[in-house]
Formats: C-alpha cells, structure tokens, sequence
C-alpha cells in the first residue's frame, strides 16, 4: 500500500511540474539559421531581429547563416535539427513557396510550423528608360501585339521577381522572353541600358534607379508610391511580393512555439527592428502563426501554377 502511495505521489508531482518545465523554454540559446550568406538584406533583417528577439526571449539568440542554392540548404539545416524550438530560421518565402515545386527537395511546406511573418514587401512593375512604352496601358498593348515581343529581365529562374513577372503575363494575358541576370545590381544595369525593357521587383529598387513605375503588384496602393495604381485598380488583378518570417520544425512543441510567437511580437514591434527593415525599403509586418502560413500556403499555390505553366518544375 505504502509502495502505491509513493507512486501516486511521485506521479502527482511530476504532473504537476509540467507547467513549470514548459515555462522555463529557452534555458539556452537559440540558433537562427538565417539561409542566405552575411551582408545581404534577409541576414541584414535577421540581425535586426536578432537583437529584438534575444531581448524578448531573455535568452540569446545566435545567427548561423547558410547560403546556396536558393536557401534551400540552409532550409535543410533546419529540416534536420531537433523539433524542441531551440533551432528556428528566418527565411524568406521563396526556398518555401517556390523551391519546392521547381525542384526535388526533402521538404515541403507541412515539414515547418509558421511562428511569425516579420517582414513584407510587395513588388512593383518598372519600365526601362529605353522601353518602348511609358504606361501600363502602353506596356498592355506592346505585350499582347506579338508573342515575346516583351524582353524582361529577372534575378534567376524562379526567383520572386521572376515569379512576380510570371504574375503580371498571366493577368493580362501575354508572353514575354524572360533574361536571367546574376543579381537585382546587374538586372537594374540591363534595364537602364535598354537590353531588357522591365522588370517587377521592390520600390526600393525603383527609386534606387529613379525608373518609372508602371503598376503596384499588391491588394492596395503603397505608402511609399502613392501616385502608383495597383494592377487590380487597373483592372488585372496580381499579387507579387517577397515576404519571410520564423519557422521551427513541424513537430515542436506548442509551449515553446507560443514562447518564440510571443517573442517574436514584441521583436517586431521595437522601434530599432522597424527602423532597419524600413531603411531596406521593405515593411515590418507581424502576422501570428496561422496567419503567416496562409499567406504561405496562397503564394505556394500561385507560384506552383507559375511555374508549371512556365514548363520549370522538376515534377
């Protein structure tokens, strides 16, 4: 009897110790695997983050980046790390949304739990100075005369901008002869020497250049382009943008995902965090968990379609 009570007992505490052990997630670092080299833009962000987050969490956080082939290896880091929330990354959406469905890869987008979105910038349609037309209108009508009468450029094979372009043929029902270039820098050159005549990418890059910009690829028009008309005001519809966020393994635990969730609100809402995103010419934008994989899920759809309909994808 006495060996039974000893055991409800130790039963009882161990129950009800649970709680505690929950609330004390992080008890150590955390690593944010970041899958693009050091000095881009997403490890700028990162960093920015970084900072916000390790205040948060009372717990440092620990920035490993892992560049190549499109982010995707640095996803497979993640992929194989353990699912106890001590191993998160920062990526944007395209290794997610769009890698997936142009190449075989060990992920897809059930294999992640969404923690937060943290920044989101939709892109623009920008004529060259040298482009045959100074409208959207113009720019309708150039396309739809003659197949691959458009000459884009576009930062890589499926890239967001790329996708983006993809977007902007469909609504209006044209083709195009997309150029792939080494970077938005040499892409942006092109454009300025007329070898290519548009391109979809971010305001940031626009203004940079000081090119004229045809169409906002977004729900409402941009707070940064006022004077710029969206392609839904136009009357075609298109989304285009680059977005990212946290994700952890599938399998972590709720405890630790609501702690990083919770974290990641008061990261991104800090003044210093918003100032250095902004300064990128993107947006600081929170979205909870839910919220942020169905914004995921909606451009994975699109871009799957994208890339089909392009004849890319590997399956």
């Amino acid at each position: 009897m006495r060996r039974i009570q000893c055991l409800l007992l130790a039963a009882a505490v161990a129950v009800g110790s649970l709680p505690a052990l929950a609330q004390t997630f992080p008890s150590r670092p955390v690593t944010m695997v970041i899958p693009f080299p050091p000095g881009g833009n997403t490890d700028i962000m990162g960093r920015a983050l970084q900072q916000e987050l390790s205040k948060a969490l009372k717990q440092t956080v620990v920035i490993s980046n892992k560049g190549g082939a499109a982010g995707t290896i640095g996803i497979l880091d993640l992929v194989r790390a353990e699912s106890d929330g001590y191993t998160i990354a920062l990526s944007p959406n395209n290794p997610l949304t769009a890698q997936p469905h142009l190449q075989k890869l060990r992920y897809g987008m059930d294999t992640f739990r969404y923690i937060c979105l943290t920044y989101y910038t939709p892109y623009v349609l920008i004529a060259g100075p040298k482009a045959p037309f100074k409208t959207f209108a113009e720019f309708v009508a150039f396309a739809k005369a003659k197949s691959q009468n458009l000459v884009y450029g576009h930062p890589g094979v499926a890239s967001q901008p790329h996708l983006g372009m993809l977007t902007v043929l469909k609504a209006i029902g044209a083709d195009g002869l997309g150029v792939p270039f080494q970077g938005a820098g040499p892409m942006s050159h092109a454009l300025l020497g007329g070898t290519v005549m548009a391109i979809a990418e971010t305001p940031a890059v626009a203004k940079a250049s000081n090119l004229p910009v045809l169409a906002a690829l977004a729900d409402a028009r941009l707070s940064a382009l006022p004077d710029v008309p969206t392609m839904k005001e136009l009357g075609f519809p298109a989304l285009g943008f680059t977005a990212g966020g946290l994700i952890v393994p599938a399998a972590t635990p709720d405890a630790a995902a609501r702690t990083l969730e919770a974290g990641c609100a008061k990261a991104t809402a800090a003044p210093e965090y918003k100032a250095i995103v902004e300064r990128l010419g993107a947006e600081p934008r929170y979205l909870p968990g839910d919220a942020f994989r169905k914004l995921f899920e909606q451009d994975s759809a699109a871009n799957a379609d994208a890339i089909k309909r392009a004849g890319l994808g590997a399956r």
